[in-house]
């Protein structure tokens, strides 16, 4: 079966060889509030404000220097996970993809339920540290659970 969008089989090592280290990376990011110095580089933004009640005018699309620690790690699981999630598996056909199928609609229902969970009983910085993690649920619950499918496959 010809598979369009999916990438080569090669590049599912690559990200699993990235997204480990990045997942740690980020994680320790998270709970260590980890911005070393020499990360601080000029970076061009959309829009800036210094902070949210400082009374300052907001600065569009300019230069502002920043720690981009956390830009790397968000960057570099995204690309690692969207290269373990969207390469071909070694032998990909049409029952491989109905898994890739159904494990994407399962993601996303738990991916979006949890999202209105957390739209429901979550407030202030505890709905923006949630929101955080969100952002990259879909693809983890996605990788999970495709590779647990074919891991039950293979077992029967």
């Amino acid at each position: 079966m010809k598979t369009r969008f999916l990438l080569p089989h090669k590049y599912k090592k690559i990200g699993w060889l990235f997204l480990i280290p990045s997942t740690i990376f980020g994680l320790f990011i998270i709970f260590t509030s980890f911005e070393p110095e020499w990360l601080k580089f000029p970076m061009f933004t959309f829009f800036a404000e210094s902070t949210p009640f400082s009374g300052d005018e907001p600065v569009y699309f300019s230069m502002i220097k920043t720690n981009i620690a956390n830009e790397l790690a968000g960057v570099s699981f995204l690309i690692s996970a969207m290269l373990v999630a969207f390469s071909k598996a070694k032998n990909e056909d049409e029952f491989i993809t109905k898994i890739r199928l159904e494990s994407l609609v399962w993601a996303t229902y738990i991916h979006f339920g949890m999202l209105l969970i957390g739209m429901l009983f979550l407030f202030s910085i505890e709905f923006f540290t949630f929101m955080i993690f969100n952002m990259f649920t879909l693809l983890i619950l996605y990788i999970i659970k495709f590779n647990f499918a074919l891991y039950r496959t293979k077992k029967l």
